[in-house]
């Protein structure tokens, strides 16, 4: 049985696994595009905008974080999906306010506190504004940021590039309702300028402390937030003369705090995350846990200890008489008999519960 845990963001949706024990199979923790997609496809899986592992760390940090695109991609970082994995961690153990976690990411050791309204505060580390490291072929101006002219099918449009651990174009708009979001925002994301591609954010300043964007994610397209783009959109604001160093960003999922205190290090989000529901995967969703064995090369009957069912029986079942996929069926199916709805339900309901309880004692202490 695999349990996860949906939680959102101001609307951007995901998976998390719990893995900090090391108890994750090999194929969840490095898991394939194929099955991220499927999980993630809401029809067909659980439906999310990515997947979250929750993994050992690596180094001296509380854990480490692992997130996927809802394409199966691995992202470097995710700003409301830092603060959900971080909701989820408080659910789970109980944690009190004001606890910050350290939690390793390949955008580097991300830190985010519970507050006391049980919003989350992350400490985003500071941007980055050359143009190798966001990366862009847009050049850095006087203005201390990568930015130019892109010219889409004839339209010229003004934009600047930060990164933030993760690579964001920003481009101010009149109107956001008026634009060819999905044209535009699928053309920037694959733009040459961005040998990563890049997470798109298009917007418009109300004002110096009022900033709203519309977002296409790297790998995800259209979703109705974005952490570090609400981060990568104050900064390019910042240095670009049209805002102050602290606003809020409205995004079509809800606002978020966005601080750049002196337009110098670290950038701070502030907010919400929660729970959505606990659940269990269906053994079709998850991945073979069979080790992998190939075909003994130059033998007419497959070596057991090298024998790769999914590999070498993909026109006809090589071992009739001991299949190793009827094997597993069996186990799947003898499972399901001697396991009724109930106790399956109850499984994931207990950990649910178990973090409500978490949330409703941290509140009421």
């Amino acid at each position: 049985m695999l349990h996860f845990s949906k939680y959102q963001g101001l609307g951007n949706d995901f998976l998390i696994l719990e893995g900090r024990r090391g108890q994750l199979p090999a194929e969840i923790v490095d898991p394939s595009e194929e099955w991220v997609r499927r999980v993630c496809d809401r029809r067909f899986g659980v439906g999310g905008d990515g997947v979250i592992l929750a993994l050992p760390p690596e180094g001296a940090a509380d854990l480490r974080m692992r997130i996927f695109n809802a394409d199966g991609t691995e992202a470097e970082m995710c700003g409301n999906g830092i603060r959900c994995l971080a909701r989820f961690l408080a659910d789970s153990d109980g944690s009190p306010v004001g606890i910050r976690w350290s939690i390793e990411t390949p955008a580097g050791l991300i830190c985010p506190e519970l507050q006391g309204d049980g919003q989350l505060k992350v400490d985003m580390g500071a941007p980055f504004l050359l143009s190798d490291q966001v990366p862009t072929g847009l050049a850095v101006s006087d203005r201390g940021l990568p930015e130019g002219v892109i010219d889409l099918d004839g339209v010229e449009m003004a934009v600047a590039a930060v990164g933030m651990g993760n690579p964001h174009v920003v481009v101010p708009v009149e109107d956001l309702e008026a634009i060819p979001f999905d044209t535009w925002g699928a053309a920037l994301e694959r733009h040459p300028m961005f040998p990563a591609r890049t997470n798109v954010h298009f917007l418009r300043v109300h004002d110096r402390r009022s900033l709203e964007i519309r977002v296409w994610e790297r790998g995800a397209g259209p979703t109705l937030a974005c952490g570090t783009g609400a981060c990568a959109t104050l900064v390019a604001a910042s240095l670009l003369g049209l805002s102050d160093d602290q606003a809020e960003v409205l995004l079509p999922g809800g606002p978020l705090q966005i601080a750049w205190s002196g337009r110098e290090g670290s950038v701070l989000m502030t907010g919400p995350a929660e729970a959505v529901f606990d659940g269990v995967l269906s053994p079709d969703l998850i991945p073979s846990m069979a080790p992998a064995m190939q075909a003994s090369i130059g033998t007419a009957e497959p070596n057991p200890d090298l024998f790769d069912c999914a590999k070498d029986c993909s026109e006809a079942c090589l071992r009739p008489d001991n299949c190793l996929r009827d094997e597993a069926q069996q186990k799947v199916q003898a499972f399901l008999n001697n396991t009724s709805l109930d106790s399956m339900l109850n499984l994931a309901s207990e950990s649910l519960e178990q973090r409500i309880r978490s949330r409703y004692e941290r509140s009421e202490g």
